[in-house]
């Protein structure tokens, strides 16, 4: 019988599912990231729960973040980008969204082990609990296993929410479709550049979106 993202697997859940089934397995672990030393509580069901997978670290190398941007952490798991966003945005705000509550559950949680106190974390879809908020810079590791319709609306709805002179970065496995995502991010973003290749993956960072792209 083929699956639907209504009843989605197990290993998809942190995908598709608001409440995931998984039986709870906390755990944490701490990294040194921009020179900085974090802790993360993760849990089962949610992305890459056993350590800071390769495609984020590389994505929190490659971005440039001033002292007062508002920023975007898209699909944010248990919170390992906006953490280190709001860090580098001490006079900024940052915004945390997952759909996931689970995932925002830990990155409440995480917050205040970090003692970030510039950051905020919301429940829901792609940008619909920021739906009124534009943002300096918007970062994402997108949901591949979501597909690709679900990535490219990711995509086509940075552009709206992006100030004119903002940022959109975003990693992609360069197995899992990053050619196609590329062409995708430069029918809405006039500059597309790769700023960091590692570990199979490539960090795009888009700026001058489109507005009148359809």
């Amino acid at each position: 019988m083929t699956r639907t993202p209504s009843t989605p697997s197990r290993a998809d859940e942190h995908y598709f599912t608001e409440r995931p089934r998984s039986p709870r397995r906390e755990t944490e672990f701490q990294i040194e990231l921009r020179g900085h030393l974090f802790r993360f509580l993760t849990d089962a069901g949610v992305f890459s729960h056993a350590r800071l997978d390769r495609g984020t670290e590389l994505l929190i190398q490659a971005m440039e973040i001033a002292d007062s941007d508002a920023v975007l952490d898209l699909g944010c798991g248990y919170g390992s980008i906006g953490i280190v966003a709001a860090m580098l945005a001490p006079k900024g705000q940052v915004y945390l969204v997952d759909p996931n509550a689970r995932a925002v559950e830990l990155a409440k949680r995480n917050l205040e082990r970090n003692e970030v106190d510039n950051a905020s974390v919301l429940h829901g879809p792609g940008y619909q609990p920021v739906s009124d908020l534009g943002f300096d810079v918007i970062i994402t590791n997108p949901p591949i296993r979501a597909g690709n319709r679900v990535v490219f609306e990711l995509i086509e709805q940075s552009a709206q929410h992006l100030q004119p002179d903002g940022h959109f970065y975003l990693v992609a496995r360069t197995r899992q479709g990053a050619d196609t995502l590329e062409k995708k991010i430069r029918q809405y973003f006039a500059q597309v550049l790769i700023v960091k290749r590692g570990g199979g993956y490539r960090v795009f960072r888009a700026k001058n979106p489109l507005r009148e792209t359809s």
